[in-house]
């Protein structure tokens, strides 16, 4: 689950949609709680903020539509090499933090044996599956040390961000090139194909194991999502509308937060719910973020936080919940009795989200945009 948006050249000239970027943070801050609340569930069917993974499906949707706004007219003048470097600038410094603070917190927590015995893996081990999510070269299930058969288990959101260069590679190579109509056809024919999938699985929570059935799955969600970003750029004309962060930020917290629909006995019945979420709920939220403007300082200065600091909270927070995992096993704690904690790792995820953002994510990408880029100004990295 990642933010993926690159922020906007200085040298664009472009209206800069600071309500999406808003959007972002809030879908970030809702993945947060939910990986808060896989620590009280026995599966999908009881997880509380129960269908918080459906921010990945947003975040890819919300990426082709900025990735095709922001660089859609720049091709004559920019070459396929130019646009991956700068993705990269803007994505892989926050993978490699993440990959070492994971492989860190990964081997001082303390949950039970029975969670994740940490006394089986080595040091080789270790040092391994952080030079493999550093380079996002994904596990097989036979060499991930966790057991869960992830692609990146120190740090698992990182599945999301193996896709998102993929669809970035796939932007610059083939889907930029469509027309209109071809690219409709491609979101309707992945769509279709990633309805069928939602209800026969019963959810599209796929994509961050390397197994057949789960790459498939994560596949379709980017490209469908992906796809669909691009094309509703190409096709938008903003309306008028008043309070669209708030609107949209209420939409996003609600449909994210729903809990199982239709239970083990009607797996279709959820699937039918993620589709609506995927299929219009996310496409309508992005039209009405774009459509709107921010009047108010405050919501100025709320949507830009919550921008900044966005994609290094999705990258950084996981490795803080095995902390907090090792808490609430050892002690046997209820919500109720760990919501204090969970408070903490909240805040304490956006106060290094933000120090890591300061500190660390805006000198790297600077020094790389000065030392790669030559043939163009300076990514905005504020």
């Amino acid at each position: 689950m990642s933010n993926f948006i690159p922020e906007m050249p200085t040298f664009t000239k472009k209206k800069h949609y600071n309500i999406l970027d808003g959007l972002r943070g809030v879908a970030a801050i809702v993945v947060v709680c939910f990986h808060i609340f896989e620590a009280y569930a026995t599966s999908h069917l009881d997880q509380q903020i129960n269908h918080g993974y459906l921010a990945v499906d947003f975040f890819f949707l919300l990426s082709g539509f900025v990735v095709g706004y922001a660089y859609d007219e720049r091709w004559k003048t920019m070459g396929v090499f130019t646009f991956l470097k700068q993705r990269f600038i803007r994505l892989h410094p926050m993978v490699v933090l993440g990959a070492i603070f994971g492989g860190a917190m990964f081997y001082f927590q303390v949950c039970p044996p029975e969670i994740w015995d940490v006394e089986k893996v080595t040091m080789i081990g270790l040092l391994f599956a952080v030079i493999l999510n550093i380079f996002l070269i994904p596990a097989s299930v036979d060499m991930e040390i966790r057991g869960l058969g992830e692609m990146y288990p120190l740090n698992g959101p990182s599945w999301s961000l193996f896709f998102e260069y993929i669809g970035n590679i796939l932007y610059a190579l083939v889907i930029r090139k469509l027309s209109t109509p071809l690219l409709a056809g491609l979101v309707l024919l992945s769509g279709s194909a990633l309805s069928v999938y939602a209800m026969t699985k019963g959810d599209i929570c796929v994509g961050f194991s390397f197994t057949g059935i789960e790459f498939l799955g994560g596949s379709l969600r980017l490209i469908f999502s992906f796809s669909a970003g691009l094309l509703l750029i190409r096709l938008f004309k903003p309306l008028k509308i008043k309070g669209a962060f708030w609107i949209c930020s209420a939409i996003i917290i609600s449909a994210l937060a729903v809990p199982r629909i239709g239970g083990a006995d009607a797996l279709w019945m959820n699937g039918i719910y993620e589709m609506l979420c995927f299929a219009i709920v996310f496409p309508a939220v992005i039209f009405l973020g774009a459509s709107g403007e921010t009047t108010y300082n405050f919501s100025k200065k709320i949507c830009g936080f919550l921008g900044d600091i966005s994609y290094p909270l999705y990258i950084i927070h996981y490795p803080l919940i095995y902390l907090y995992y090792g808490w609430v096993k050892n002690e046997k704690l209820s919500f109720v009795d760990s919501l204090h904690g969970a408070i903490l790792l909240l805040l304490g995820s956006i106060i290094l989200a933000y120090i890591c953002l300061r500190w660390y994510d805006i000198p790297v990408r600077k020094f790389l945009s000065n030392r790669w880029i030559k043939s163009a100004k300076p990514q905005s990295v504020k």
